[in-house]
């Protein structure tokens, strides 16, 4: 005798991986629930902001220190958060966390459905084989159960939907992809990629790959996505649909089909454990307005909330046969948390370009791939990071450029100001039990579920690559020949690089490991996680690619495990 579900597939999170899994699973005819505790976001309408000047702006772009200490302790350091942007952020004060052992985490949340894909910088690198490598030839993490050879066709997949910029490089440790046409580097950036790639032949600076559209394709267009306007106003949303988000792509793709059913506003507190089948059988769920208690059923179980809110749930997800959260047999589920380490490049100011300029307000700048660890060991630390950055000029409202009152002070703002060239690094955090969640046993939220504990801090080798990565921007900055080079190095946190990864990884030993190769836990044959909570290691580039990769890999794998009646 069957049993009947709510919903073939219910989906926790309509982010960057949660949208991907709902569309590739309504498109092959299941019938889908995509539950988000954020708020309702309509795609153009929603974005409130987007066209707004700063004099229409109450506080002209600025938010006050008084309300960003009150509200927003964590967020407020996020690049994207601003005036224009506060409404989709989360309200630190009205969803706490603790922060264990002394230990510093800037959890950085939206509070819209679309999650951080509304807010994101878009970058978008492919992992390559050296980083599925690294694990098991330097011992630090299990070893990745996939190669690159394996999400290698999910990365075009994924790409040809998204729409990627990109240059091709032939570079080893940044495999190409399937790209639109690059945006170009402006005159100061072209002049340091030829010094820089002269003077240092095992480095290369290219330009940004990016998910924006700049020759959009047929199917891009049909979902009513049009070009990138060069506006670099991206986080207040982007009603052209320039830009990759689940609202402008992957949610209207799953919409159409008429199997999606959305709903906003709802804290997903446990995914539901069937003792009699083994599997999980729907979420438990609390409707953050009415606070009503809902269980959803359904016949596969998707939890993509978000690296540390999805394993926030399933730490939460107790039950007799898993006390410690469902699934959890061994040591992975809460530990290995990792995050790119940040902080630390260089400035300078190019001279002898004062007649040039450029259009537009591009939105990527330039890129140097990993270079260190890469054809020749550098013993001072394993692993490898990268550079982003790029020239542009002052601002008028900088302090040099603005200058005089009255007359003289409008010739001055028509005066564009110094060139200027930075560089800041992100650099790969191995993998740490110390580095792991737990759950409050005295305090909850004001929806009752118990408060997630953070307990993360870089390593010795996070600091001493954080170091080198000062030492060479400031190498090629003073190669490219530009003036008053100026290194820096902060003392840096994890969380604010919003690169958060681990705490249910995928390996091949359920004693070590939480997923298998298809993001499927290993326990739970109907349970999948496909957000960077399913990351055995960070690399050094971006990884929401990599997330829409595998989530798409892993929607295919269960939808025909469901046609096949394996689940």
């Amino acid at each position: 005798m069957s049993t009947r579900y709510d919903f073939d597939v219910v989906v926790v999170g309509s982010g960057m991986s949660g949208g991907w899994v709902a569309k590739e699973m309504c498109e092959r005819g299941f019938k889908v629930a995509v539950l988000d505790r954020g708020s309702p976001l309509e795609h153009g309408d929603g974005y409130v902001t987007e066209h707004s000047a700063p004099w229409e702006m109450p506080n002209r772009g600025l938010v006050s220190k008084e309300e960003a200490a009150h509200d927003y302790e964590h967020v407020k350091k996020c690049y994207a958060f601003s005036e224009y942007t506060k409404h989709n952020f989360i309200n630190d004060r009205e969803n706490p966390f603790e922060m264990k052992d002394g230990k510093r985490f800037d959890w950085i949340r939206s509070a819209r459905v679309g999650g951080k894909s509304v807010l994101w910088h878009r970058q978008s690198y492919r992992m390559s084989e050296m980083d599925f490598e690294a694990n098991k030839k330097d011992g630090h993490g299990c070893d990745w159960p996939i190669r690159y050879d394996d999400i290698a066709p999910w990365y075009d997949y994924v790409e040809k939907f998204a729409g990627i910029s990109g240059s091709i490089e032939n570079l080893p440790q940044l495999p190409d992809g399937v790209f639109q046409k690059p945006f170009e580097m402006n005159t100061v950036e072209k002049h340091a990629k030829e010094q820089v790639e002269e003077k240092f032949p095992g480095r290369k600076l290219i330009m940004g790959r990016c998910a924006h559209l700049t020759e959009p394709t047929d199917e891009q267009i049909e979902l009513g996505r049009g070009p990138c306007q060069s506006r670099n106003q991206c986080q207040r949303g982007c009603s052209w649909g320039g830009y990759f988000s689940s609202l402008s792509a992957t949610l209207p793709a799953a919409d159409r089909t008429g199997n999606m059913t959305l709903i906003p506003n709802v804290q997903v507190q446990q995914v539901l454990y069937d003792d009699t089948s083994g599997k999980a059988s729907g979420v438990y769920m609390v409707d953050r307005e009415t606070m009503q208690h809902v269980r959803i059923t359904a016949r596969v179980v998707f939890v993509c909330a978000s690296t540390l809110a999805t394993t926030h749930i399933l730490m939460n997800s107790r039950s007799a046969q898993y006390p410690n959260g469902i699934g959890n047999v061994g040591t992975a589920l809460g530990h290995y948390l990792m995050d790119h380490i940040t902080g630390a490049g260089a400035r300078a100011e190019a001279e002898g370009f004062e007649d040039l300029y450029y259009q537009g307000r591009r939105p990527t700048g330039i890129y140097v791939p990993r270079f260190k660890n890469v054809t020749e060991p550098d013993t001072s630390f394993l692993r490898g990071y990268g550079f982003q950055g790029g020239a542009g000029r002052e601002n008028w409202w900088s302090e040099t450029s603005r200058k005089g009152i009255g007359e003289d002070f409008k010739r001055s703002i028509q005066r564009p100001g110094r060139w200027q060239f930075g560089l800041g690094g992100f650099g790969e955090m191995l993998p740490a039990y110390e580095n792991h969640l737990s759950l409050s046993g005295t305090k909850t939220d004001k929806w009752g579920m118990p408060l997630l504990e953070i307990s993360c801090a870089y390593g010795d080798n996070e600091l001493k690559m954080q170091a080198d990565m000062e030492k060479t921007a400031v190498e090629m900055l003073k190669a490219a020949g530009f003036k008053n080079v100026q290194g820096f190095r902060e003392e840096s946190f994890p969380g604010i690089a919003i690169h958060e990864m681990g705490t249910a990884r995928m390996g091949h030993d359920p004693k070590d490991s939480y997923l298998n190769k298809f993001n499927q836990c290993h326990e739970i044959p109907n349970l999948f996680v496909t957000d960077g909570a399913a990351m055995a290691s960070t690399a050094c580039q971006n990884p929401s690619l990599t997330f829409m990769a595998l989530s798409a890999r892993a929607a295919h794998f269960a939808a025909d495990q469901m046609k096949a009646g394996a689940l």
